[in-house]
């Protein structure tokens, strides 16, 4: 009976003491904070909790009794505002430097801030020399300055706000051709295939001790693509829709503003289609869609743009997403800038190819927005542009979209589904040999089908003002510069 008792007394304290253990650990639970991004922070939801909060120092302010810090993430464009005692200054909480706040989120006092954080720990993770940091406290720093140090230049606001534009706009295609049943497709980088005819090509081989110089590694020469359009045709023989977005390259000796040698492609392709209108609906749709999307979930981002960068261009981008495109044929375009009084650089003859000069005119010429130019000369295109035989001038169904500020932002055209024209326009390339696969999509359940590949860095361009395309992607590659 004793002994019973005593293992009800000894089983009634154990539990108490688990009990108490977890009280204590509930306790220590509750003062743990909660980690929360900057934008998070500055959406005032956790105001009156203890969080924590990791980033970059954008301003450091000390008083007498108190230490302002401004704290970005990159999250957002707006940074947090850090309020401190004094006693948490510290000589290594510089500009720059990578900090760990821990403190109560509290509402701000100030109008132009909702929330700020008042900190009782502040933790420097990573110090920074602002006198050797090449971006300075109080300066605006132009593109073309940051473009040197492109190692850093995602720590100023211009850049950053960039790179979440990118990554929103990358998300809105992607988003498009979900909606639409669009099947995306993961084309090759290394390819026998010249897509584009043009040979500016990239050769792939690898190096090394291992490998001879006389010795390929592939059986037959490879290339880095210059476009998924030829594999997304051999998709397009099962799919109705099928896109790919991915990074294309150009071995183009060229120092312009609109040319890379690394850049990212969209590309689609529409089976079962005899129509341009079919193609420049698609173009057309997505440019709008993509563009009203970051419009909406990157305000501050491309206002700091159109403010500062592109002042005026707001009202542009405006009238692209408003009016529908206007659509003229390249003979209405000759004609066009014949009848222009300005002077241009290259010849506006018939049959001669469209220069940057020529397309901001037409831009200009039509309203100053976005633009569609069809039926180009048969011979300025390449073998599988559908011939449009029964146009009285020699032409091919193919489609240029210029938009303003930059020119040609994405090319497109019919294929080439009828046989016997196909292999001719190959024979007469001296291609029927490379490309007898091709012809064999033409042998197996053809269907008429049509395509086009936007530039996504010139789509930027486009849509911010930015005039030079080094300036919208992470890391430019051009010729004579492959930093990093």
């Amino acid at each position: 009976m004793f002994q019973a008792a005593a293992k009800s007394v000894s089983a009634a304290s154990a539990s108490a003491a688990s009990r108490g253990i977890l009280s204590s650990v509930r306790r220590y639970c509750d003062k743990t904070p909660t980690k929360l991004r900057v934008s998070e922070a500055l959406s005032a939801a956790e105001l009156g909790a203890r969080v924590k909060v990791q980033g970059w120092v954008r301003s450091v302010r000390p008083q007498k009794a108190n230490l302002f810090l401004h704290v970005n993430d990159g999250s957002s464009l707006q940074s947090l505002q850090i309020v401190a005692g004094s006693e948490l200054d510290d000589p290594s909480l510089t500009f720059g430097s990578a900090v760990e706040v821990t403190g109560t989120l509290k509402k701000s006092p100030q109008q132009k801030q909702p929330v700020e954080l008042e900190a009782d720990q502040i933790h420097v993770v990573g110090r920074c020399n602002p006198l050797d940091f090449p971006f300075k406290i109080k300066e605006r720093h132009g593109l073309e300055y940051i473009r040197q140090f492109p190692h850093l230049r995602c720590r100023t606001n211009a850049f950053s706000s960039l790179l979440r534009v990118r990554s929103e706009a990358t998300t809105a295609i992607h988003s498009y051709f979900k909606e639409n049943g669009f099947l995306q497709i993961h084309t090759p980088i290394i390819t026998s295939n010249d897509c584009e005819g043009a040979g500016e090509l990239f050769q792939v081989e690898p190096s090394g001790p291992e490998h001879e110089e006389d010795e390929r590694f592939f059986s037959v020469p490879a290339f880095l693509t210059v476009s998924g359009q030829l594999h997304l045709e051999v998709m397009s023989g099962a799919f109705s829709g099928v896109y790919t977005f991915g990074p294309t390259f150009r071995a183009e000796n060229s120092q312009s503003r609109r040319h890379l040698a690394e850049f990212y492609m969209v590309e689609a392709e529409v089976s079962f289609t005899q129509s341009l209108e079919d193609l420049t609906k698609v173009i057309e749709d997505m440019f709008r869609s993509a563009t009203e999307h970051v419009l909406a979930h990157c305000a501050e981002d491309v206002d700091l743009f159109h403010k500062h960068v592109t002042p005026g261009h707001r009202e542009t981008v405006d009238a692209m997403v408003k009016k529908r495109f206007p659509v003229i044929t390249y003979s209405e375009a000759i004609d066009i800038l014949n009848r222009s009084s300005q002077k241009f650089v290259f010849p506006t003859d018939w049959g001669c190819d469209l220069q940057t000069e020529h397309e901001k005119h037409l831009v200009k010429h039509c309203g100053n927005i976005p633009v569609f130019v069809t039926d180009y000369p048969y011979d300025l295109k390449p073998f599988y542009a559908r011939d449009n035989s029964d146009h009285p001038e020699h032409t091919a169904a193919a489609v240029d979209l210029l938009v303003p500020g930059v020119g040609e932002l994405c090319g497109g055209s019919l294929r080439e589904e009828r046989l016997d024209l196909l292999r001719a326009r190959l024979e007469e390339a001296g291609l029927e040999d490379t490309y007898s696969w091709y012809m064999d999509l033409r042998r197996f359940g053809s269907v008429p089908h049509g395509g086009f590949g936007l530039g996504f860095e010139r789509y930027l361009q486009c849509i911010l003002g930015v005039d030079n395309i080094k300036d919208v992607i992470p890391f430019p590659r051009f010729s004579h510069s492959c930093l990093l």
